[in-house]
């Protein structure tokens, strides 16, 4: 018999409890339990980015973690992003700059970027190649993706953090 595990914690704003089997994934819960499939499954080994979500304001792969350690985190995925159905500064330069194409990769690399101009509001180029080096894109060659988080940087006025932490 598996074991079920008490959790609580934060996702997109949202309070959550619940039961979950010791060894459940985060992501097979955010997508399955949560209906927050915004978080994409790619290798399953934490190397492609397409599953990053903020967590406590961090980019973490969530096919590397248990729905256990999420107990007293606060989550932010995806479709968190956005607020009251308007795209963030982030997501509107994604879509200005082109820098997604089949979209698989967008999910993580939004996150992936949000926690950078969290961190740094003014990043580099390099410094931004830097941070998504981590996740792969197989359609659009990166060039689109950086120059969109250095417009998200420059549209928020070196005031990149956002409620996301």
């Amino acid at each position: 018999m598996t074991e079920l595990v008490d959790i609580a914690f934060t996702v997109n704003g949202r309070q959550i409890a619940g039961k979950v089997e010791n060894r459940r994934l985060l992501v097979d819960f955010l997508r399955e339990e949560l209906d927050l499939t915004g978080t994409h499954i790619g290798c399953e080994h934490g190397v492609c980015g397409a599953c990053t979500i903020l967590m406590d304001g961090a980019a973490v792969r969530s096919c590397l973690m248990f729905a256990v350690q999420a107990d007293g985190a606060n989550f932010t995925t995806v479709e968190g992003l956005a607020e009251e159905g308007k795209l963030s500064p982030l997501q509107e330069a994604f879509h200005r700059h082109h820098a997604l194409q089949c979209g698989f990769c967008t999910p993580g690399m939004l996150a992936t970027a949000q926690a950078l101009l969290d961190e740094n509001p003014s990043p580099t180029a390099e410094e931004v190649r830097d941070a998504i080096s981590g996740s792969i894109c197989r359609c659009t060659g990166y060039m689109p993706i950086v120059e969109a988080i250095l417009d998200a940087a420059r549209q928020l006025g070196g005031h990149a953090a956002m409620k996301h932490e």
